[in-house]
């Protein structure tokens, strides 16, 4: 395809933040046109038969709470277009070496009483925040602006500006709150001893209490499908498999948004970015890498602890302490041989994604940012610990480390899966410390990215704020 240069926007990668860029864009009677490199959209929201035929996968994320929150997508009639929420009973399960396990409930009060002791604490830190949730989320996931819900904001950061450990040890004195904490705070990637790990872990706590930690059926690429299909109906253009190399592959004269982090950024010739901005762009952290397990099974994973099949996320690393250890070590360019590991076992809760009564399953651990090593066997032994006898249920399995991601998508620079390391620091200069963080000093382009605020996570408000820039200053 030939870009004329008779489009008034082009978005530059085709994640859920550009397409939600390109969404916003052409609903304000914009021509907009995306241009994706692979063959195929969606970034870390895509589905495929990576094992063997048959056998649905999810390539990046596969359970989105922050999808199902975001006051985007709920929006937009995405359900008109084959986008469809599957709940677990449970969001996540953490078990433990008992053979029991904790569990997060939509509602507190069953979720506290998987707690022991911590009951009535768990509530204690839970109800007042999720009685905000409403007021909350838009600040959670806005733009750095005067809050306009400074008290319900602050309600939060008093509990949230502090490392995990804080949080988990100062308010908790049993193991079973204290890993179920661990575990959703180590969503940060982030040394548990740093702050802001409580935000993430409260967040994704308040979140499954919110709106669940759903699937979408059919696997992540449904979600894609969905917003790509709401996008065209509005009139946009898609185009695959084409890599702009130089800033002169793009007309001049139209807007041009980037779903790509400062790394690719900063290797595109000809943006003439200020030597202030390439300083700031070239001094963006990034984070641990993701080392990726999937595998296709038999039957599902005989875990120890019977509730953990209500979870459609199983949290697979123990106490506190375990998981503390997991998470500092990758920051030291060393690896766990007993990792934390995040495990998804959607087709409990979905059969397409497995032929005849068979099922699949991922999970990944963190691992220094460029990591070559192969952690296939610690994964799967952190299954075996909880579930004995899962390697006789595997059929096949792929492993996926940090280079192979970054080759498939590269904004996963080194296998960091956030777009950046999500430090304070970089929670309010991200990518860079500027007043309007979406817009690029260079010509008539912006950066859409999670590599700009709020970072993370299959939400599309980054790309819907990058858009609400643009229009606000044309």
């Amino acid at each position: 395809m030939v870009l004329t240069g008779s489009e008034d926007a082009y978005i530059v990668g085709s994640g859920p933040n550009g397409l939600a860029a390109a969404i916003a864009l052409a609903g304000s009677g914009l021509r907009v046109c995306v241009i994706e490199g692979s063959p195929s959209i969606g970034g870390c929201a895509r589905s495929a038969e990576l094992t063997l035929p048959g056998f649905v996968h999810d390539t990046g994320s596969a359970v989105h709470p922050m999808a199902a929150a975001s006051p985007f997508f709920k929006s937009l009639p995405l359900s008109n277009y084959g986008l469809e929420w599957i709940l677990p009973p449970a969001a996540v399960a953490h078990p433990f070496d008992d053979g029991t396990a904790a569990l997060l409930y939509r509602s507190v009060h069953e979720t506290a009483a998987t707690l022991g002791r911590d009951s009535s604490r768990y509530s204690d830190l839970f109800t007042p925040l999720l009685e905000d949730w409403d007021s909350l989320l838009p600040e959670l996931l806005g733009t750095m602006r005067m809050p306009r819900h400074p008290l319900a904001l602050a309600r939060f950061a008093l509990k949230a500006l502090q490392p995990a450990t804080a949080l988990a040890e100062g308010r908790f004195q049993g193991e079973r709150a204290r890993g179920l904490i661990a575990g959703l705070c180590a969503h940060s990637i982030l040394p548990l001893d740093q702050t802001p790990g409580a935000a993430f872990g409260l967040t994704l706590g308040l979140a499954g209490h919110a709106v669940g930690w759903p699937i979408p059926a059919g696997g992540a690429g449904s979600i894609t499908r969905a917003l790509a299909a709401y996008f065209k109906s509005n009139g946009g253009v898609i185009t695959t498999g084409k890599y702009i190399q130089t800033a002169d592959d793009l007309p001049s004269g139209s807007a041009v948004f980037w779903d790509v982090t400062p790394a690719q950024l900063l290797r595109i010739p000809g943006l003439n970015l200020p030597a202030g901005y390439r300083r700031s762009l070239r001094g963006y952290r990034y984070g641990p890498g993701a080392f990726k397990v999937d595998w296709a099974l038999s039957r599902p994973i005989p875990w120890k602890a019977a509730e953990c099949r209500l979870a459609g996320t199983v949290h697979l690393g123990g106490t506190l302490e375990e998981i503390a250890v997991s998470e500092k070590i990758v920051w030291r360019n060393k690896v766990r041989q007993k990792p934390f590991v995040l495990l998804a076992q959607p087709s409990l809760f979905d059969s397409s994604r497995a032929p005849g009564g068979n099922h699949t399953a991922w999970a990944y651990c963190h691992v220094p940012n460029g990591y070559s090593g192969d952690m296939t066997d610690p994964i799967e032994a952190q299954v075996e610990r909880f579930a004995p006898g899962f390697r006789r249920v595997i059929l096949a399995r792929r492993s996926t480390g940090p280079a192979e991601l970054e080759r498939d998508n590269p904004n996963l620079v080194g296998g960091d899966i956030s777009g950046g390391a999500q430090s304070l620091r970089q929670l309010f200069a991200r990518p860079a410390l500027r007043l309007n963080p979406y817009r690029i000093p260079a010509g008539n382009m912006y950066i859409c990215s999670s590599s700009t605020p709020p970072g993370a996570g299959v939400h599309g408000m980054c790309g819907l704020h990058a858009a609400q820039s643009y229009l606000g200053h044309r």
